[in-house]
């Protein structure tokens, strides 16, 4: 049985980080922080963990966390968690980061992208990347893990194995994604306000959003050619969910079935990626740690529908998947 620690737990990633520890029967939360004015009993924060979990929201203490935790699952928004993962690495924790701080191998790449100094540059290049279908190796005997962000999750998964192959051009990629409306997080903000939300989907960050270079890393590093992309979010009026459109130029003829065969080939093994013969939909990766991927091709481009819950596959549940791959655990542990 091992200790987790959620640090930073008021926010939707750490409710349902809290809500797949409780199903894990190796695992037993105890210890959650929160900042002062934040502090209170959990069941407060969160009513539907009544009669299912009794602890308080606590100001992190090290002395407390040291003798409480092996593990922990920094919460933290970017830019902070930073301040507080080498505190937790030097008390002998191991550590799955939700925040993009050590998501991007180069700080400078960092400092532009999210416009504020790394503080913690030599502890960035130890850090595995989390996404387990394409790095499990090096996230296994790694002490901290850059949880991926969502975006780059579902992107990744349908491209990957199309450029593993060289069956497209590495520098004529789109990623059309839409996000219900948890992917911004709890803190209140106009635009995600519900009037304004409502039956409503609307783009953002035009050619340059901050997980566009994530993406490209992710996709470079696991092919070991220089991939370019061209990634434009949406959100819409909906809770949960990411959803994928990407289109590719194609290097080589390749049938449908044959097509469809590669992901199913690629894929095969893995636990959480669903390989369909039609376009996924949303309703059906919700609340799952699911990636449901349909590849196609049209009018001489081929094309990739993905789907995954944001929240889980996208950020909770795929952190326990490399919890449970970093202690050594069943993989599927808590999440099926």
């Amino acid at each position: 049985m091992i200790k987790v620690a959620i640090i930073g737990a008021t926010g939707y990633t750490a409710r349902e980080s809290i809500e797949i520890l409780l199903r894990h029967s190796l695992a037993e939360i105890t210890y959650l922080t929160a900042l002062p004015d934040e502090c209170a009993p959990v069941t407060d924060i969160f009513p539907s963990l009544r009669g299912r979990i009794d602890l308080p929201m606590e100001p992190l203490d090290m002395d407390i966390l040291t003798n409480k935790a092996d593990v922990a699952l920094c919460c933290l928004p970017h830019r902070v968690s930073m301040g507080f993962v080498p505190r937790l690495l030097a008390a002998g924790l191991k550590v799955i980061d939700f925040s993009a701080d050590y998501r991007l191998h180069d700080p400078d790449l960092y400092q532009r992208v999210y416009m504020t100094h790394h503080t913690d540059r030599d502890t960035i290049s130890e850090a595995a990347f989390g996404l387990p279908e394409l790095f499990r190796s090096a996230i296994k005997s790694a002490r901290l893990v850059a949880n991926p962000g969502c975006y780059p999750t579902a992107a990744a998964l349908a491209l990957a194995p199309l450029l593993k192959e060289q069956l497209i051009a590495c520098d004529d990629i789109v990623v059309n994604a839409i996000s219900g409306v948890t992917g911004a997080g709890r803190k209140a903000a106009l635009a995600f306000h519900f009037p304004e939300m409502n039956e409503n989907i609307f783009g953002y960050a035009v050619g340059e959003h901050r997980h566009m270079p994530e993406i490209e890393q992710i996709l470079t590093d696991f092919t070991g050619r220089k991939t370019k992309v061209l990634f434009q979010p949406h959100v819409a009026g909906f809770d949960r969910g990411i959803y994928e459109s990407v289109y590719c130029h194609p290097l080589e003829k390749i049938s449908d079935d044959m097509l469809l065969q590669l992901y199913h080939d690629f894929y095969a093994g893995e636990p959480f990626v669903r390989v369909l013969a039609k376009p996924p939909a949303v309703k059906d990766v919700a609340f799952t740690n699911f990636c449901d991927i349909f590849p196609t091709q049209a009018r001489g481009k081929m094309m990739v529908f993905s789907a995954i819950d944001n929240l889980i596959k996208g950020a909770a549940g795929q952190a326990v998947q490399n919890m449970n791959l970093i202690c050594g655990f069943e993989e599927t542990m808590g999440l099926l």
